[in-house]
């Protein structure tokens, strides 16, 4: 009895096993299929005047992704890191905590579309302003705050208790303590919020409908920072390569359009896995250069 009853539960640990492992490859291989179409596709239809900074190029747009998810994650990060810390350091249980933690859950919850039009009526409508960047950097910053918030609070809090109680005996404040103990032990796991909040900047594009705008007009030899061509201006219409691949599906007004949106993916793609790898990079290279493991 007892034999067939073991018996009875190796097959199924068996069966679960392999349920679990085709589960784990099916999406291995799902990723896999997905990059190499979009990859083999875009690379097929890539030319060298689409990786031109011209009007007839995509480099314009490929700049104002980069610029706008560099200024989203320095918004996001100047309000969401504080406030994990807050709520993990800080902050005692009652009214308020529970308060803060179901707006930042809610938030992380609003459909994008919904804060573009917050975006659209805060930063545009009510400052009677233009389209532009800094609009929607501001915006795609709402949608990452409550991820940088949250992953912040739960790296503190997976720190062992001797991190703290070792920096207290040696006679640090609660404040030196956590910039100099605690966030710097947590900051891997505080850059892998970074880079899940930059994958959301590099894919956003309903709430940059609403408030970077569908154009872009760079000039390359303009560098006075109040002129509308310049750059680095952040108050110009900013089209990136997702707001360019919607309006290439859905307006096709160039004849190569849909050659234009699968290399528009392809260079995206590119760009999201090269910024994961170097901050990972970057992310080991420090942890080691502080003493981790």
């Amino acid at each position: 009895m007892n034999d067939s009853h073991f018996a009875a539960k190796k097959r199924v640990d068996h069966i679960m096993t392999a349920f679990f492992r085709f589960g784990a490859w099916f999406a291995v291989l799902l990723l896999i299929a997905f990059v190499g179409y979009v990859m083999v596709e875009g690379c097929r239809c890539l030319t060298a005047d689409m990786l031109s900074f011209t009007e007839k190029g995509l480099g314009n747009q490929l700049f104002n992704t980069l610029y706008l998810v560099f200024l989203s994650l320095v918004f996001s990060a100047v309000g969401g890191i504080p406030a994990g810390v807050y709520l993990a350091e800080y902050a005692h249980k009652g009214h308020l905590v529970k308060g803060i933690r179901m707006a930042v859950e809610t938030l992380s919850s609003l459909p994008s579309i919904v804060v573009g039009l917050f975006g659209y009526l805060v930063f545009i409508v009510i400052p009677h302003s233009e389209w532009n960047m800094l609009a929607g950097a501001l915006t795609v910053s709402i949608l990452m705050l409550p991820l940088l918030t949250s992953v912040t609070e739960d790296a503190l809090r997976t720190l062992p208790e001797s991190y703290r109680l070792s920096s207290y005996g040696l006679g640090a404040s609660q404040w030196q303590t956590v910039l100099h103990v605690l966030l710097p032990a947590a900051f891997p796991r505080i850059m892998t919020g970074l880079i899940m909040a930059a994958g959301r900047g590099f894919g956003e594009a309903a709430a940059l409908m609403f408030t970077a705008g569908m154009s872009t007009d760079i000039r390359w030899d303009d560098w006075d920072l109040g002129s509308p061509s310049c750059p680095l201006n952040p108050l110009r219409p900013s089209e990136t390569l997702t707001l360019h691949i919607w309006a290439l599906r859905t307006e096709a007004l160039e004849a190569n359009a849909n050659e234009q949106a699968a290399a528009c993916s392809a260079i995206l793609m590119v760009l999201v896995v090269s910024f994961s790898l170097i901050a990972r990079y970057m992310s080991y290279r420090i942890d080691k250069k502080m003493g981790g493991n």
